[in-house]
């Protein structure tokens, strides 16, 4: 009982109001395309001296180049924030009653980040608080701490870039970006019924993102018009700028129910139905902005110490930024000994439909040859992801255990990081 006064005093402090950055977290992106003293990305003054009638006519190449990929990074961010690890509904002991005497249930500690079909048993409590940290390192697979991005000129002339030479000048940013989320979450899981149990996660996010950037003009129509400074005859074509910030606040929290269908020897099913609620501040990166919801299917099995699960269902994200997923997991947990169980489990998401991101496509010149620009060097495919997820739980008192886990990708869709590393504490009782 001590123990878990002590997670409650914890859970309490959560409830005090978030800390949070006093800058908006979405803009920081935009200011890593945001030189001088002008105010707009792209737009070409470093002193309000420039003088540069031309200085605007790349800022339209931003709305279908930065601005596009400034959302999806701003969208990634905030949805990974929302979609924190949560450790498994059932950890620890669980027990059915027959008889009205308690029966054991489970032979190991139970997964991590898996499901199994097995319930707590009715009046039993786990409770839980784990870390996560996170720092994303690439986007569809390239590295976000060096992305080349090539901003087009504005069509000014007759229909088709290249007809007038300053048409074919560029502005290329060189982009180092880093981005860290540190998740706290508690837990508390209650067997409501020996066949169902509820269950609540408040989270704690701290997401801090740092960056640099440095643009280059380059003149390839062979002209001075476009400069960042300076004079046509002595131009300035390099500016370089940074950023960071950091907000700490409450997360997208959650409430699950589990409830077990089938408990045979061989087999045993569950559905689990999960809802991250839009408590998180969508401004600052610290959630969603949107409700969202997973319903899963639990199958389960038990061959003395090996336990090996199955989960399957449906991931609705309810956003105009990202698509739904199917989810599809695998995995075991064993016991090693009285006190040890290493857990093993396959994590994926299967994007569902054509991607809600658009990338810009690629920008074609006339003259004075026929050729094309990528604006964005990101590949155009869907965000699936499949991360191997590697965990033991050491049982150190009665009713105490530790998790640790690593999370690495097999396969790299959206925003991600390299590993996701994971440690807790659970109390089952």
């Amino acid at each position: 009982m001590r123990r878990s006064g002590v997670l409650a005093s914890l859970l309490l402090c959560l409830a005090v109001p978030a800390v949070h950055a006093q800058n908006d977290m979405r803009e920081k992106i935009a200011e890593l395309l945001t030189f001088g003293v002008c105010g707009q990305p792209l737009c070409l003054d470093l002193d309000g001296q420039a003088g540069n009638i031309h200085g605007n006519h790349f800022i339209p190449s931003v709305t279908n180049g930065a601005g596009t990929i400034q959302g999806f990074l701003n969208d990634a961010i905030a949805l990974n924030a929302s979609n924190f690890p949560i450790s498994g509904t059932s950890g620890g002991l669980t027990v059915k009653f027959v008889g009205g005497l308690p029966v054991k249930t489970s032979s190991s500690l139970g997964p991590v980040f898996g499901e199994r079909a097995q319930t707590l048993g009715r009046g039993r409590f786990l409770m839980g608080a784990n870390i996560s940290g996170i720092r994303f390192k690439t986007l569809r697979g390239v590295p976000i701490d060096n992305m080349t991005l090539n901003f087009t000129h504005e069509d000014v002339g007759n229909p088709g870039l290249g007809d007038l030479p300053y048409e074919n000048d560029l502005v290329q940013v060189n982009m180092s970006l880093y981005v860290d989320l540190l998740v706290s979450s508690f837990t508390m899981t209650y067997g409501l019924f020996d066949n169902m149990d509820v269950s609540v996660a408040v989270p704690l996010v701290n997401t801090s993102l740092k960056g640099r950037s440095t643009a280059q003009i380059l003149q390839i129509g062979g002209t001075s018009l476009h400069y960042f400074g300076g004079t046509a005859t002595n131009p300035i074509l390099q500016a370089s700028t940074a950023t960071f910030g950091s907000a700490t606040g409450i997360g997208d929290m959650a409430t699950r129910m589990k409830w077990r269908l089938l408990d045979r020897d061989g087999l045993s099913l569950a559905l689990l139905g999960d809802v991250r609620w839009a408590t998180g501040d969508e401004k600052q990166l610290l959630g969603s902005g949107k409700t969202s919801w997973r319903g899963l299917l639990i199958a389960s099995s038990r061959f003395g110490t090996f336990n090996p699960h199955l989960n399957v269902g449906y991931f609705s994200r309810n956003n105009d930024a990202a698509n739904d997923a199917m989810i599809a997991n695998a995995g075991f947990d064993q016991a090693l000994n009285d006190w040890t169980t290493l857990a093993v489990d396959v994590l994926s998401e299967w994007q569902v439909g054509d991607s809600k991101f658009d990338l810009p496509g690629k920008v074609s010149y006339v003259a004075p040859a026929v050729r094309s620009i990528t604006p964005l060097p990101l590949p155009d495919k869907a965000d699936n992801r499949m991360n191997a997820s590697i965990g033991f739980k050491f049982k150190f008192s009665g009713a105490s255990t530790i998790v640790t886990n690593a999370q690495v990708p097999l396969l790299r869709g959206g925003l991600q990081p390299n590993v996701i590393w994971t440690t807790g504490l659970e109390f089952n009782f």
